[in-house]
């Protein structure tokens, strides 16, 4: 489904990412992992098409998303993101951030996935209040709903847990892959948690000095 070949990013004439090589499955969920500073979230970037690259490509079933001299926007991707700082727009209530990408829908179907998707995150409580009258923990599940809302193919998470304690964050990890998995996203995650990659993965990728390694044996 997501298919990364030879994909280099080069930054001060210094590879961020190195030769990276991935194929992710549809419906699979891959568990990133790697030091602060080791690339994650650069290969989300590249992944999304924030970040255009110098060798390599990156490609959806049989569309190429991106090659050097080359990167398709954002928008066009139908790729879901949620960031490590949530990018939640200010302006608009819990609810409205929700059903931004839901335009196409009628209100009755866009309340209904809103509902579904906030009782999983448990902040239906939240939905007309605006992000700054939440907390990190709640803004960041504010964003998890909303990169769920349509359904997108492909779904990057980087940190998605990280402003929660270990209770919450094993309990909604959990329920998070049963959705992921109901929903028929594919999904990479960046996590630092090697507790939070097994309950939520299928497998487990290290990136390190730029190359990804891949683990033996497939998370719980």
């Amino acid at each position: 489904m997501l298919k990364l070949q030879d994909v280099t990013v080069v930054r001060d004439q210094l590879p961020v990412l190195n030769a990276c090589n991935l194929h992710l499955a549809a419906n699979e969920i891959l568990g990133l992992t790697g030091k602060s500073g080791s690339g994650k979230t650069t290969l989300l970037r590249t992944i999304a098409g924030f970040q255009s690259l110098n060798q390599g490509s990156v490609s959806v079933g049989q569309k190429c998303l991106s090659r050097p001299g080359f990167c398709m926007a954002p928008e066009r991707r139908s790729i879901g993101m949620v960031f490590q700082d949530y990018a939640l727009f200010p302006h608009l209530t819990i609810e409205e951030n929700i059903v931004f990408g839901l335009k196409g829908q009628s209100p009755r179907q866009q309340r209904a996935r809103t509902l579904e998707l906030t009782n999983m995150m448990e902040i239906t409580e939240l939905l007309q209040r605006y992000p700054h009258e939440l907390s990190g923990g709640q803004q960041q599940r504010v964003a998890i709903a909303r990169a769920m809302a349509p359904k997108p193919s492909l779904i990057l998470f980087d940190e998605p847990f990280s402003s929660l304690d270990h209770a919450l964050t094993m309990r909604l990890a959990q329920m998070l892959r049963r959705w992921l998995k109901q929903e028929n996203m594919t999904t990479l995650v960046v996590t630092h948690s090697a507790a939070e990659a097994e309950t939520l993965c299928d497998r487990i990728a290290h990136l390190n000095s730029g190359t990804l390694q891949f683990s033996e044996r497939k998370a719980a």
